[in-house]
């Protein structure tokens, strides 16, 4: 069974805060996760991550700001590819469960789909630290924790399609057709359309 998405990581953002300039960083985030390519890509990339990184440094105890700076580097990650994409991957990771030990419901699931999807495509030991097992368990705790929503279940549905287990798989790609959208959530509609389309070829 193809993966729903082949390699694409996630396309999840954070919750929308009070903080403006971190509400400012992920707006932009999502112009260049969703509508730059190439070179161009990269260097905003780079540019993003550097923003996102002075943040964290000015507010290192606050969960939102921490799971911004590793969907952000997360990324970056995916957009470079390659072993020149671990070190990102690693720092991810970090920011990542640091930002779930301050918050356990991890931005509504959003730092649980974000960090399960690294775990997912990140090369295993002793490379790097690619779990199948963790990657699991951190997409259905997401899925646990926002059961309705279209992307917790859209990328679950991707792991176990990748996994070859195309029952389940099936079942949680319904369930994101049929998840409720985040307002402000252009991506989640595309996902819901991603979904679509899967499963008319594999239904």
């Amino acid at each position: 069974m193809t993966p729903l998405l082949g390699l694409i990581w996630v396309t999840v953002a954070v919750a929308q805060t009070p903080d403006s300039t971190l509400f400012s960083l992920m707006q932009r985030w999502g112009n260049v996760e969703y509508q730059m390519q190439g070179d161009a890509q990269l260097k905003a990339f780079e540019d993003l991550v550097d923003e996102a990184d002075a943040l964290a440094r000015s507010q290192p105890d606050d969960p939102h700001v921490l799971t911004a700076q590793g969907v952000v580097l997360a990324s970056f990650a995916k957009a470079k590819g390659g072993l020149g994409a671990l070190d990102l991957a690693k720092r991810a990771r970090a920011a990542l469960e640091k930002a779930i030990s301050l918050d356990p419901q991890g931005e509504n699931g959003s730092a649980y789909v974000t960090l399960g999807a690294l775990y997912q495509h990140a090369p295993g030991w002793p490379i790097a630290f690619g779990d199948s097992d963790k990657a699991r368990e951190l997409l259905y705790k997401a899925v646990s924790i926002r059961p309705d929503g279209i992307d917790t279940n859209f990328y679950y549905a991707q792991f176990l399609a990748e996994q070859g287990e195309d029952a389940e798989a099936l079942t949680y790609a319904k369930r994101a057709v049929d998840g409720q959208p985040r307002a402000g959530r252009s991506s989640d509609e595309a996902l819901r359309q991603e979904a679509e389309r899967w499963l008319a070829e594999h239904q």
